[in-house]
């Protein structure tokens, strides 16, 4: 079965950090072009960070994000520093390739 599993999500107060992960079952990530998205409460569905021949970042997250993957776990990341009220949102994975696969989508929480 293909599908993409997140975890790592939850609460975090500012100034704080989150790792999320999301792991690919079914496919093999390493031919897919990794991205990470966010869509906050009653705006649009944003880009945050992608994978092309080297990392890339939406000016919002640039510094304090980073995106990764590990191929021999099958699994991609994103480390969450200096997290802001603003970074609130519900995240997803999402690949590209053959074929395009989303995550179930996770909670992030950024409150004192």
């Amino acid at each position: 079965q293909v599908q993409l599993v997140e975890s790592g999500g939850g609460l975090a107060q500012p100034g704080g950090s989150l790792r999320l992960s999301c792991t690919a079952s079914g496919f093999t990530l390493s031919a897919y072009r990794v991205i990470w998205y966010r869509q906050a409460p009653g705006k649009e569905r944003e880009l945050v960070a992608w994978i092309n021949t080297r990392p890339n970042y939406a000016d919002s997250v640039k510094v304090r994000f980073t995106i990764s993957r590990d191929n021999a776990k099958n699994t991609m990341f994103l480390q969450m520093n200096n997290l802001r009220p603003e970074d609130t949102a519900v995240y997803y994975c999402n690949v590209l390739g053959r074929n395009e696969y989303w995550g179930q989508g996770i909670q992030v929480i950024v409150s004192s």
